[in-house]
């Protein structure tokens, strides 16, 4: 029979049962209709009474139908996993809590069937209301009474979820042994997992799953819980775990053993232990791995016998080997001896020349060739490469690969800028008499002749003055840098600077400052000196109302923009209508009673009759 293989982290989560109740009986108020009176046919009635029960049923069956197809049958998936679940979970407590779930499944269809049927013949509108909610409440009773089942089921999901995905049929390495003799180290080194290694028996709990490549195949390695040696009864589950995955595993066993007894344990009961589950071994090649001897007895038997150590990583990639090929050879002899392989080799045609004659002709090499293939083995070294550089010399390996540059000069190779073309430094293959013939050329043609010569005077006399006037600003740097001032400085416009002082340095650096030819600073001067006497006059006519800060220059700003008085007394009005809505908005809140938009009149006018208020 061909198994099924679950994938228990898609299991969806189980509710509580007061929420599963809620949620049901919240969905049918929003899904369904919800006006309903008593002056309509009875027809309809009895339609709008009918479709909330056949909801709230529907509901409920495919809830507890998701439930029952998500939780894996024993009898439908491997015995692996059948077994596991009866050593952690107990298969009649799980199979019960199943049943009861499609027990309750079956009773809500069964209710809904029959109050439906009573409908059909409400004559009334209260009759009908009646007959819903006796069929809700009896839906919902019955739901109640699964409430240790739906939280027993809902905890072996969660622990679901939290057991690795273990393939029984792929390639499998089985960790196996006493507590504490090394199994989560072996599977930390072999593979990518990272089981938690402690100094004290029973570190792992459950059982581990890593995943490694070994001739481009993928590998299961799997580390179950430290077994004692005791009757099978007398086993805990997490001792039974490992059982488990022996008997029905089909794997490569690696059983190992603590050589310097540190686990607890002595050699002798770890021999013990191992003959004692010996007969799950059946089918399976076994590989042992101790801590520094070999085992004449257990060789003998064609058990592998290796020395391991996960501390130094001596023999772990021989175990891996070993183990990996053994269990390689045996898959293929069992494939073998199946019946799908006649099938395949019926399919195949070998096709053998004929022999031409019975002359044997071996192959031939000529002589010449196994000379030079000689001669290069003995005279030519086999080249380093850069990884075994960097082996030999560790920290100190410098990866250069300029050394490997084919040039003229050895010395060159290591230049700072090297002109480089193809593998070849340019530079070497220059004639330098030409590199001289063109710089004689260049001066003859006179490119690096200065150009001071060509200027006119006019440029001379404005150069010199250019650099008085830089070594000036420079000198007044340094001097304001000398004065010993770290306050704020005071603005120019501060400050008083009488005007012969400042014709007189700025005829010092070479501006003319005379205003016999009414020149353009003076000019300037005069201009802005207007301009402040018109501002002052028109600061004087304002009136006394306005403030020093505001600018005599601009109408205020409620007046900007308005064209005449009518405008502004629009504009006004607007600003008022505004600010009457906005506060209007702001005074109301969820305890007003005054409605702005009489829409809704027909809501609220009128006497108001025993029952809900919704406007739904």
């Amino acid at each position: 029979m061909k198994t099924k293989l679950y994938n228990y982290r898609k299991t969806s989560c189980i509710l509580w049962m007061n929420e599963f109740i809620d949620i049901t009986l919240s969905k049918t108020q929003r899904k369904t209709p919800t006006v309903v009176h008593k002056h309509y046919q009875i027809h309809r009635i009895r339609h709008f009474y009918m479709r909330k029960v056949k909801f709230t049923q529907q509901n409920y069956h495919d809830r507890l139908s998701q439930i029952l197809t998500d939780f894996p049958k024993l009898d439908d998936i491997h015995p692996f996993y059948a077994d596991l679940m009866n050593v952690l979970y107990d298969k009649d407590h799980y199979k019960l809590a199943l049943g009861q779930i499609n027990i309750a499944k079956n009773l809500i269809d069964n209710v809904a069937k029959d109050y439906v049927r009573l409908m059909k013949y409400g004559d009334s509108l209260y009759r009908c209301k009646q007959l819903k909610r006796a069929a809700l409440g009896r839906m919902c009773t019955i739901l109640k009474r699964q409430k240790s089942s739906l939280e027993y089921l809902e905890q072996v999901r969660q622990h679901l979820s939290r057991l690795p995905s273990i393939d029984p049929n792929t390639r499998t390495l089985l960790l196996c042994g006493y507590p504490n003799v090394g199994k989560s180290s072996f599977i930390n080194k072999v593979t990518r997992a990272d089981v938690d290694v402690q100094p004290y028996a029973f570190t792992t709990k459950s059982l581990f799953v890593g995943h490694m490549d070994y001739r481009y195949l993928r590998w299961q390695v799997v580390d179950t819980p430290g077994i004692l040696d005791h009757p099978l009864e007398d086993r805990n589950t997490i001792e039974m775990q490992a059982i488990t995955a022996l008997a029905h595993l089909r794997a490569a066993v690696l059983y190992v053993m603590d050589v310097s007894e540190q686990c607890g344990h002595n050699l002798q009961q770890q021999l013990e232990l191992f003959n004692s589950i010996k007969p799950l071994f059946a089918n399976k090649q076994v590989a042992e791995t101790t801590q520094g001897k070999i085992f004449a007895d257990l060789s003998t038997e064609g058990i592998s016998v290796i020395e391991t150590s996960t501390l130094t990583e001596e023999g772990v990639m021989q175990v891996k080997n070993e183990a990996c090929d053994r269990l390689l050879s045996h898959r293929v002899e069992n494939k073998m001896k199946g019946k799908k392989v006649h099938d395949v080799l019926n399919r195949l045609h070998l096709a053998m020349p004929a022999k031409r004659d019975d002359k044997e002709r071996p192959p031939f090499i000529p002589e010449g060739a196994l000379t030079r293939k000689k001669a290069m083995e003995v005279d030519a070294p086999k080249r380093k490469l850069e990884r075994d550089l960097e082996i030999e010399l560790g920290d100190d390996y410098i990866l250069d690969l300029q050394k490997y540059w084919d040039l003229m000069n050895e010395d060159e190779k290591h230049d700072r800028v090297p002109e480089v073309w193809e593998g070849h430094n340019i530079a070497d293959y220059i004639d330098p008499e030409i590199m001289m013939k063109e710089e004689e050329l260049k001066e003859k043609a006179g490119e690096y002749d200065s150009d001071d010569e060509s200027e006119d005077e006019e440029m001379q006399e404005i150069r010199i003055l250019a650099k008085q006037i830089r070594d000036k600003k420079q000198l007044m740097v340094r001097k304001s840098k000398d004065k010993d001032v770290h306050g704020p400085r005071m603005p120019r416009t501060a400050t008083k600077v009488e005007r012969k002082n400042l014709e007189k340095e700025m005829g010092d650096l070479g501006l003319d400052m005379d205003d016999k030819d009414d020149s353009h600073y003076a000019q300037q001067a005069r201009r802005s000196r207007s301009v402040a006497k018109k501002r002052k006059r028109e600061v004087s006519v304002t009136p006394l109302s306005k403030t020093r800060s505001q600018s005599a220059s601009r109408p205020p700003r409620d007046q900007s923009g308005l064209r005449d008085p009518k405008m502004a007394r629009k504009a006004k009005n607007m600003m008022k209508n505004s600010q009457r809505d906005m506060n209007r908005q702001g005074k109301k809140g969820e305890a007003d009673r005054h409605v702005f938009d009489l829409k809704p009149k027909h809501l609220l006018a009128g006497k108001r009759k025993s029952g809900t208020h919704d406007r739904r």
